[in-house]
C-alpha cells in the first residue's frame, strides 16, 4: 500500500527520532575525553567528510567556530591536492564517515598519523579503518536510514548533525562561553540585534538633554526642544535626580514658567543599566507606554538615553 506524503513524513521523523534517542542512551564517557582533547587544541578543529558527511561537517565546523571553538572545514578531495597544509600540528581533526571506509579520507588519515595530529572519528562502524586509526571514536547508532530503500543518508546524517551540536555545546559550556562572547560572533541580522545592549546604541555626552534642578523652565523647554527627544534629565552633578517629559509639562501648565526644573520633574524615574539587553529596555518602554528611557550606572550617574526609535533602527522589534 502506498503511503500518503503525510504518513511518509511522519515515518521518517519517527525513524530519525528513535535513532537520536538510541544515540543519547548509548553515548558514553568517550565524549568527555574528546572534549578534553579539543579544549587543549592550540590551533583549530579541522572537520572533514565526503558527500553528505561533508555537508554536515561544514555545518559542524561553523557551529564550533560560532560558539568559541575555532574551526574550519577542509574538503578531503582538496586536501589531497595541497590543502593538507591547512592541518598543522597545533590542530585536531574530526573525520566523518558513516561506514568508516570512505577512501577519500585516506590522505587526511595518513597526514594525521604522520604528524601526530589528534584525530576524532565519527562513524557507525567501530571495526572500520577510520575507527581503527582514530585517537577517539564517537559512534553513531546502528539504525536504519529513513528512506524506503534504506540507502539515502538520512538517519545517519541527522545523528551526525546532532552529535556535532552536542559536542559544540559541551565545548561551549566547558569554555564558559557567555552571551557577550556570543554577541561578538553574531553581530549581524536578527540574532545580533537581539543581543545588543543599551550601551551599544544609547545617546551619550552632549546628545543627552539635561538641566540642573535650579534651571528655569524657559531654559528647560529650550533644552528639550533643542535635543528633540521630548524629555530632559534633571541632573545634580552627574546623578540623575528626575525626568521631565511632555506629560509632566501638561500636568504643570498652571504657573509653569515661574517654576524650576526640579519642581516639575518626576522623581525616581524608571531607568536601566547600560549593560542590559536593548530588547529588555524596549520591553520596559512598551510596558510603561513611554518612548525614551535613561541609562544610569550602579551609583545613579547618568550615562545615556535610549529612544524607542533607536531600538527599531537596530532591528529590535
Amino acid at each position: 500500500m502506498t503511503l500518503s506524503a503525510q504518513e511518509t513524513a511522519r515515518q521518517v521523523l519517527a525513524t530519525e527520532a528513535a535513532a537520536l534517542w538510541q544515540m543519547g542512551e548509548t553515548l558514553g564517557p568517550e565524549i568527555d575525553a574528546v572534549v578534553a582533547r579539543l579544549l587543549g587544541v592550540r590551533g583549530r578543529i579541522v572537520v572533514s567528510g565526503m558527500g553528505k558527511s561533508g555537508h554536515v561537517g561544514a555545518k559542524i565546523a561553523a557551529t564550533l567556530a560560532s560558539t568559541g571553538s575555532p574551526a574550519q572545514f577542509v574538503h578531503p578531495g582538496e586536501a589531497s591536492h595541497g590543502d593538507l597544509g591547512m592541518i598543522t600540528g597545533d590542530d585536531a581533526v574530526i573525520l566523518i564517515s558513516n561506514s568508516g571506509e570512505t577512501r577519500e579520507l585516506a590522505d587526511i588519515i595518513a597526514h594525521t598519523r604522520r604528524f601526530r595530529v589528534p584525530m576524532v572519528a565519527i562513524t557507525r562502524n567501530p571495526g572500520s579503518t577510520l575507527a581503527g586509526q582514530a585517537d577517539h571514536v564517537l559512534l553513531l547508532p546502528d539504525a536504519p536510514e529513513a528512506c524506503a530503500l534504506r540507502l539515502a543518508p538520512t538517519t545517519s546524517t541527522t545523528c551526525t548533525l546532532a552529535l556535532g551540536d552536542a559536542l559544540a555545546v559541551a565545548l561551549m559550556e566547558a569554555r564558559g562561553f557567555d552571551s557577550a562572547q556570543f554577541r561578538d560572533f553574531h553581530p549581524g541580522g536578527t540574532l545580533g540585534a537581539q543581543l545588543l545592549t543599551v550601551g551599544a546604541v544609547m545617546h551619550v555626552g552632549e546628545e543627552i538633554p539635561r538641566v540642573g534642578p535650579e534651571t528655569a523652565m524657559g531654559d528647560t523647554l529650550l533644552e528639550m526642544s533643542r535635543k528633540g527627544f521630548g524629555t530632559v534629565a534633571v541632573v545634580a552633578g552627574d546623578r540623575l535626580e528626575g525626568v521631565i517629559t511632555d506629560g509632566d509639562l501638561r500636568r504643570n501648565l498652571d504657573g509653569l514658567m515661574e517654576r524650576r526644573a526640579g519642581e516639575v520633574a518626576t522623581r525616581s524615574p524608571l531607568t536601566v543599566s547600560p549593560d542590559i539587553l536593548l530588547v529588555e529596555a524596549l520591553g520596559l518602554m512598551n510596558e510603561r507606554k513611554i518612548t525614551t528611557i535613561f541609562a544610569v550606572d550602579a551609583g545613579g550617574r547618568l550615562k545615556g538615553l535610549v529612544h524607542i526609535h533607536d531600538a527599531l533602527r537596530a532591528g529590535v522589534a
